[in-house]
């Protein structure tokens, strides 16, 4: 399949695209440029946030180097070097995206049993890996802070809103961010009274971390959650909290790393409404009330009409 693009010819080799775009690329984007010039393959071996870890950016600033050379993702960019190198076949593209331990023909009982192992072993190292009393910390500077800002792009943005919608329900004034402009407006504000949280997997994304070092800079008590405690994200954090690293059998990464992010922020969720058990219980309760007229109710058990006895 040739690969969609928007407004750039199709006849064109993706590195004369490059070659045309390169000047008016920003920093980051040229970073990337240059992996792809240095290594051609290196968009077919490695998942997006692999190579944005190799260009010293983020999964977000790949988008945008693909939207610029004329492709709508990333997805659509690999395919087109694949083609271009010879490594189109399918074979390959499903190696590089959904990893070795998936087969294509796989029956769907191996798939979920293999996704089921996978993921309680990434639940089990983050749980492993978790310092309690650094958990604690945090859920104490949560209860007892003004404001909660929690920064995250791509996949961590989902779970970056995740976290704020539970805290917001028990009573915590908590936003998410995942636009750099929006995030940094409202990070400045905070101070000594607030807690900002930074969720990256690999703790190198560059807006995550502008974002959290801004609060932090402001006098905010500051989080980071990522799996890489020697990142940048790490290193400005008062406190940071580990998950599992992504395991080379999923892919896209986001399938590996979710659920250990979702444990850290369902733990702290739980010790947040514990430590406020009288607001956050009078909150689940109003919230309850208010979406009950929305659902339906449930419907009753059939019943066999009831035999009738001879007589």
């Amino acid at each position: 399949m040739v690969p969609r693009t928007r407004d750039i010819g199709n006849d064109r080799t993706i590195a004369r695209r490059i070659a045309d775009r390169r000047r008016a690329m920003p920093s980051a984007m040229s970073k990337i440029a240059d992996v792809v010039t240095e290594h051609p393959a290196a968009p077919v071996e490695l998942t997006i946030t692999e190579l944005a870890d190799r260009a010293g950016t983020s999964a977000a600033t790949v988008t945008r180097f693909c939207r610029a050379l004329g492709f709508d993702g990333y997805t659509q960019f690999r395919v087109g070097v694949a083609s271009e190198i010879g490594r189109g076949d399918a074979d390959e593209s499903w190696l590089a995206d959904m990893g070795h331990e998936f087969g294509a023909s796989d029956e769907p009982g191996k798939v979920l049993h293999t996704l089921v192992s996978l993921h309680v072993e990434s639940l089990q190292s983050t749980a492993a890996r978790l310092d309690l009393d650094a958990v604690l910390r945090v859920a104490d500077a949560i209860t007892a802070s003004r404001h909660v800002d929690i920064y995250g792009v791509g996949g961590s943005g989902v779970m970056a809103r995740e976290f704020q919608g539970r805290l917001y329900r028990i009573g915590v004034n908590a936003h998410s961010w995942s636009d750099v402009h929006e995030g940094l407006t409202s990070a400045v504000l905070q101070n000594q009274s607030s807690v900002a949280i930074g969720i990256s997997s690999t703790g190198r994304t560059e807006e995550t971390v502008q974002m959290l070092s801004q609060a932090h800079a402001a006098g905010a008590f500051s989080v980071a959650i990522t799996y890489d405690a020697d990142s940048a994200l790490a290193a400005l954090a008062d406190v940071s909290l580990a998950t599992a690293e992504p395991t080379e059998y999923l892919r896209p990464d986001d399938l590996s790393v979710k659920h250990s992010q979702l444990l850290v922020l369902d733990l702290l969720y739980l010790l947040v409404a514990q430590q406020s058990f009288g607001v956050a219980s009078t909150r689940l309760a109003a919230s309850a009330m208010a979406v009950a007229p929305h659902r339906r109710p449930v419907r009753a058990p059939k019943t066999s009409a009831p035999i009738q006895e001879n007589r």
